[in-house]
């Protein structure tokens, strides 16, 4: 047994072990809903144009329960607040009041341009559909995958899927940072990733089991990984490096989005050479399973 094969079976074992601690994670802590789903006030204000972001932001994080969102309105001096509700207050005009209040240190005149809250029931909703959203995306993969390959190696490729999820959702839940929208469609992006990886594997293991029958699975397994490892590093290393510059140079609002591509794009790489080449292994995957069916004859 070659150590590439020894490697992919070690990591295998690995992979397995951290879902499952990492299911034991999300299920104890949960997750810190961010207002997209708990509901909160967002609030548009205009101020001195050298105040800073950071500025706003400290002063709000001191009065609110959960991490407030500072995004400039694309004017200077113009900026758009996103924040938890306080629970005394009942109307969008004392959150608008309040704004006013916790910002008088600044020494600028505050002008509140508009306030609306976004409720719980909304928030609920959103996060339904967001879960309604990965849930389609989850089967529509699978019925791809299904008619892509036959199902012993396109379990690979689904259980590959899953562990990436799984793994984002885990840092998530264990930093306990905000999971809002922008979290979410960074792990539908993910989905997508991961997959085209574990496609183009799963497409060379195939094209060995025919070209090649009486090859053993797990040499042809590891013949598929060699072939296309120069490719896979290339692809994930490149977009690692514009998934940095996001988390370096996007600044708060894409800093989330940009670290669970960064992690996505990781566990992605590692799942397709080892737990998406060892499942099917597992399986029994073999050439007699991609026969070609005999072409009737004509009469």
């Amino acid at each position: 047994m070659n150590r590439l094969t020894k490697w992919r079976y070690f990591s295998s074992c690995i992979s397995q072990a951290l879902m499952i601690i990492s299911l034991a994670v999300i299920s104890v802590k949960g997750f810190n809903w961010g207002l997209d789903f708990t509901g909160g006030v967002v609030t548009e204000v205009r101020m001195d144009s050298d105040i800073k972001a950071n500025q706003i932001q400290s002063l709000l994080g001191e009065v609110s329960e959960q991490e407030v969102s500072v995004i400039s309105a694309g004017e200077p001096g113009r900026w758009v607040l996103r924040y938890s509700q306080a629970e005394t207050s009942g109307d969008v005009s004392a959150n608008a009041l309040d704004i006013e209040q916790v910002l008088i240190p600044l020494q600028s005149g505050v002008e509140v341009l508009n306030s609306s809250i976004v409720g719980p029931q909304i928030g609920q909703e959103l996060a339904e559909q967001g879960g309604l959203a990965l849930l389609v995306a989850m089967l529509c993969i699978l019925g791809y995958l299904s008619f892509r390959f036959e199902w012993r190696l396109a379990s690979g490729a689904l259980f590959a899927l899953f562990h990436d999820v799984v793994f984002v959702l885990a840092f998530f839940s264990l930093t306990q940072m905000e999971f809002n929208l922008t979290v979410l469609a960074a792990v539908l992006a993910i989905l997508g990733y991961s997959l085209n990886d574990s496609i183009i594997i799963a497409d060379r293991i195939r094209e060995l089991l025919t070209s090649k029958p009486k090859m053993v699975i797990a040499d042809v397994c590891t013949s598929a990984v060699k072939a296309t490892f120069s490719r896979t590093m290339v692809t994930s290393g490149t977009t690692l490096m514009t998934v940095s510059a996001l988390w370096v140079m996007g600044g708060g609002p894409l800093e989330s989005f940009s670290i669970a591509m960064f992690i996505g794009i990781l566990t992605g790489t590692w799942s397709s050479i080892s737990v998406g080449t060892c499942l099917p292994e597992l399986f029994g995957v073999n050439s007699e399973h991609y026969k070609l069916m005999p072409i009737p004859e004509t009469p």
